[in-house]
């Protein structure tokens, strides 16, 4: 009987566990949050966009 061998199958089984728990909770998380979590893609409008594109624009015509 080899101690060594057994202690490392329980060691696995403890870390497969331990992340399982860890997965678990950030679904848990993100079920929660799910209406701040959806509405995070809807922050920026196409006027910001268009905005932003503008400038990059006018920043390369006067470098070139």
């Amino acid at each position: 009987m080899d101690i060594i061998n057994e202690e490392a199958a329980q060691s696995s089984a403890e870390l497969v566990l331990l992340f399982g728990g860890i997965i678990v909770i950030a679904i848990v998380a993100a079920l929660f949050y799910k209406n701040y979590l959806s509405g995070l893609g809807n922050g920026i409008n196409n006027t910001d966009l268009q905005n932003v594109n503008n400038k990059i624009n006018n920043l390369s015509n006067k470098f070139s």
